[in-house]
Parts: structure tokens; sequence; C-alpha cells
């Protein structure tokens, strides 16, 4: 090949080359997309006000001391089918991605043998903490809320009587089942005043109510009037003297 016919290649090739950028840079100020001063997109959120209604929802919700009393374990059985895949509910099964859940009520947190657990659960054992009814309950409901760190990576669960209803089954898995705690001491206590307002004055005493004034004592029968004044007796009237019996005339 002489030097012409390589020259008419090479001469193709960059013309090719250069048509190709020529396009890619017309193409590229025709449709030139818009670039945010700052990357990303902005997600407008309203905010719950403090104390609102959010709180009060909050503050409403039903105690799980109340809750297990009426907790049906048939159902929590089905709810449990949620933690299976990662957790094993038979005695001595060990742990699977999780720890095992037998005999969870009561027991120490962070305390399943062979189990690696993440920095918080083991912060929790060694402060001495438990699976207790109520910890089960909050924890249950948003695990990275109540303990952020943990390695759990469940959603939780938003619903309260799906929640006791679980705890209510997994009590049963234990050859001595923790006793239910009694509803009563789960009655909520007097709300505390918010800060900067002054505490409620104590309702005061009911004043007694005045005695009805007594009776005016009634007043004393009136005297019998006096008697009128007896008339003065007639005098009577002396009888005649009989005139005295003439003798007789011999």
């Amino acid at each position: 090949m002489d030097s012409f016919e390589l020259n008419k290649i090479l001469g193709a090739v960059l013309f090719t080359l250069l048509v190709v950028m020529s396009l890619s840079i017309f193409a590229g100020e025709i449709y030139a997309p818009a670039v945010p001063e700052k990357p990303g997109f902005i997600i407008e959120v309203a905010e719950a006000p403090a104390g609102g209604e959010g709180g009060a929802a909050a503050a409403a919700e039903t105690p799980i001391a109340v809750l297990l009393a009426s907790a049906k374990v048939d159902a929590g059985e089905a709810v449990a089918k949620k933690c299976a895949a990662c957790h094993n509910f038979v005695e001595g099964a060990g742990s699977k991605v999780g720890p095992d859940l037998y005999n969870i009520i009561d027991r120490p947190i962070g305390s399943a043998e062979g189990f690696k657990y993440s920095g918080v659960m083991q912060t929790a054992h060694a402060d001495g903490k438990k699976w207790t009814y109520e910890h089960l309950y909050t924890f249950l409901k948003n695990p990275k809320t109540d303990m952020p760190g943990t390695a759990m990576g469940f959603a939780g669960i938003s619903k309260s009587e799906d929640r006791a209803n679980l705890i209510a089954y997994l009590r049963t898995l234990s050859h001595s089942p923790v006793p239910l705690p009694a509803p009563e001491a789960a009655a909520p206590a007097e709300a505390a005043p918010a800060a900067g307002e002054a505490p409620a004055a104590p309702a005061a005493e009911a004043a007694p109510a005045p005695a009805a004034p007594e009776a005016a004592p009634a007043p004393a029968a009136t005297e019998a009037a006096p008697a009128a004044p007896e008339a003065p007796a007639a005098p009577a009237t002396p009888a005649p003297e009989a005139p005295a019996q003439q003798p007789a005339t011999p």
C-alpha cells in the first residue's frame, strides 16, 4: 500500500472523529440539562406542632398492661410469621439472622449465647436492662427509634393490638410464663404542667353550707285572761219569823 492510500484512510478516520465530536458538542448545547445550585430534591414535610394532635395521639396510646388483658395468642402467632425469617421460636433451635426468641420475656437484653449483638444491645446488657412487656411494646413499634444503632432491619409494627397479640404469643414460649402486669398499674399519672405554665391551683374545699337559721321560738301561749270578777252574791232574804203561838185559852 502506497503512502497516498494510507493518507486517505487516516484522513477518513480523522474526518469521522471530527464529525462525531462536532455532533456531540452540538447535541450538548441543545439538550443541556439545567443543573440546580444545590444537588438533590427538597421534600417539604409539615412538622407536627409539639404538644399538638401528634402528641395527643401518642399520649392516647393504650398501655400494654391493658391490651394484654384481652390479647389473643392465636392472632399473635400469625403476626410472628413476620419474624420467622430471622428468628427461631423453638427451645434450643439457636440463632438465625437474629437471636432466638424462646423465653424472651424478662430475658436480659443481649444474652443469647453465640450471637454477636450490636453496640447498643451490648450497652443495654451491661446496664442490666431486660426485655420487659413495656420495653418489647415500644421496641416492636419502631426498633431503630427505640434503640438507635441497632442492626435489626425490621420496620416495626405500628398497630398496638398486633404488638400486644405478638407479645402474648411470645409469653407462651416458656416453661414458666412471666405473670401479666396488672392493668391498674398502667393508669396514666396526672399530666405535669407544661414548661413555664403555673401549676393548677388545688381545688378549693367546698365551704360548709351555712346552717339554716333556727326557727324563732314560738311565743309562749298567752296567759289566760283573768276570770271576770264574780258578781257578789245577793244577800239571802231572811225568812219572816213565825208568830209566836198564843197560849191556848183555858
